[in-house]
């Protein structure tokens, strides 16, 4: 059961930053993170009023703890939270980029708008 709780975490890590690296934050991205993330904070308060019912919940997937459970869980929202923020500053970093390259252009000197030499008189 060890190796089946294993491989169920690998693949949530993967296929989390797939889905992550996949970009998009359209409103079905973030409905889908505001669930996670309701449904994260639902367990959470149940882990601190029932410390006990981690380790039940633990145990069905053959895991000894209940804090190694919550440990794999903040494992792979770790990995998912580094995916996110990484996608987040790839964005930000092409939009400055971007800005950048347009500011450049629209201050750039253009010899065929150059001001008339008042030295020539």
């Amino acid at each position: 059961m060890v190796i089946f709780v294993q491989l169920a975490l690998v693949l949530a890590v993967v296929a989390s930053a797939l889905v992550l690296m996949r970009g998009g934050s359209n409103a079905r991205h973030l409905a889908i993170r505001r669930m996670l993330l309701i449904a994260f904070g639902f367990a959470a308060a149940l882990s601190i009023f029932f410390p006990s019912m981690m380790t039940t919940v633990a145990s069905w997937f053959g895991i000894g703890r209940g804090t190694d459970l919550v440990l794999y869980g903040l494992v792979v929202s770790f990995l998912v939270f580094m995916a996110t923020t990484y996608q987040r500053f790839r964005h930000t970093e092409m939009s400055l980029t971007r800005l950048a390259r347009r500011i450049a252009i629209d201050e750039a000197e253009r010899p065929w708008e150059a001001p008339a030499d008042s030295s020539r008189d």
